[in-house]
This record gives structure tokens, sequence and C-alpha cells, in this order.
């Protein structure tokens, strides 16, 4: 069987595939090309819903790129950052609820890498919208314009296996901290000690600004030890 050729809306597609959220349902015309968006509680849903509904057949359903997927693209890009202080920073951010936020708030200070980020992704997103068009036997009368695409490459990792985060939320954190306590002279262990049981006394996000900003197990033996040292 041929494919149907359509004019398709690329930009609005791109988006219905990126966005994956469970109150969102996109759907491709097959006749005019355009996606329809139905967002829970919007005032045009109903109405949106109906019009799918009259002409079920008439309509592709969008299949985004899951959170689980999109979760492997950002292990599998930390695992290429060959800067180690900013890798060690990115696998820390991708433990636990909030991952794909953090993860990108740790990029903005990155210019080159949040760059190759976002194109790596790019292609990736291109790749599962050409995927999903070719298994619905559509393909579009207007070139895409990101042009034909070939598999993308995987990235070469730069990181050991065990540097992926695994097990519950915060295992990543305690590896880390134990990574640096184990680097500290004998002399200096009572001081970094006694400043973790300090921390632990409050509350994680002390804890979290203590494993990114290590420098400050080391700081200043003069200046921590009276605030610390009961």
């Amino acid at each position: 069987m041929s494919a149907r050729r359509i004019s398709i809306d690329w930009e609005a597609l791109e988006i219905a595939v990126e966005r994956n959220s469970p109150d969102t349902d996109s759907f491709l015309e097959t006749n005019s090309g355009q996606v329809i968006v139905i967002v829970a509680g919007d005032p045009e849903a109903a109405q949106l819903k109906a019009r799918v509904a009259a002409n079920i057949t008439g309509y592709l359903r969008v299949e985004p790129a899951s959170s689980r997927e999109q979760y492997r693209w950002m292990e599998r890009f930390v695992s290429s950052v060959a800067e180690e202080p900013l890798r060690h920073r990115l696998v820390i951010s991708i433990d636990g609820k909030g991952a794909f936020r953090r993860f990108k708030d740790v990029l903005l200070a990155y210019p080159a890498e949040r760059e190759r980020w976002f194109s790596y992704r790019s292609n990736l997103l291109h790749w599962h919208i050409q995927n999903w068009l070719e298994s619905n036997d559509v393909e579009g009368e207007n070139p895409s314009p990101w042009g034909d695409l070939s598999e993308p490459q995987e990235l070469e990792s730069m990181a050991a296996d065990e540097e992926v985060p695994v097990g519950a939320p915060g295992e990543a954190l305690r590896r880390t901290a134990k990574e640096l306590v184990d680097g500290i002279a004998p002399l200096d262990l009572p001081t970094a000690i006694a400043f973790l049981e300090f921390l632990r006394e409050r509350n994680t996000a002390a804890i979290v600004h203590l494993v990114e900003d290590p420098e400050i197990i080391v700081a200043d033996k003069v200046a921590v030890g009276p605030t610390i040292v009961r």
C-alpha cells in the first residue's frame, strides 16, 4: 500500500511529539495535515473531541516521545560529557523527581554543552517523528525543515557505568559525598565530619548544596571550625 501524501504542519507536529502530558492528546488530521491539540479542562476540549470522534478514520493520534524514552536520552547525553565535574553535577541532577528541570538548570551555565544537548535531542525527536509517520504510511508533500534523516549515532560514553544513578533518589548524592570524604586528608576528617553532621541537622537542600560545591568541605578550618564545633 502506497503512503498517504499530505501537507504537514511540521512545527505543530514537533511540538505535539515533544509534549508528554497526561491531560493532553494531539491528533494529525490526514486531510489537512493540521495538528489538533485537546487539553483536558480547556473550554474547546469537548467540541474538539466530538470533531475527532465524528471522523475517527480521518485522524491519527500523535504518539509523543515517552517520559521514559526522553529520560534515557538525558542519561546517554550525561555519560557523553567530557568535563568530569560537569558530568558529576548532571548525574546528580537527573536523580529523582524533577530531573528534567534540574538537568536544564545545570546546563544554563554551560552554553556549549547546552547547545549540544538541544541538537542531540532535536535529532532524536525528528527521528521519532519520521518513524511514527512511516509506521502509519504517511509522508509529507512538503519536505520537513530538518530534511532527510538517518538514525542518530550513539554518543560516546565518557563515564563508567556506575556513574549512572541507580536505586532510590539520593543514592547518587550519597555516593558522591562518600567519594569526597574518602579523598580528604586524615587530619581534616574531624572538621569534615562535624560539618556533615551540622548539615544533616538542617535540610536536604543544604546537603545538595554541599555536594554540588565540594570546595566547601575543605574551607579554611579557622573560619569553619568555630561555627560547627560545639
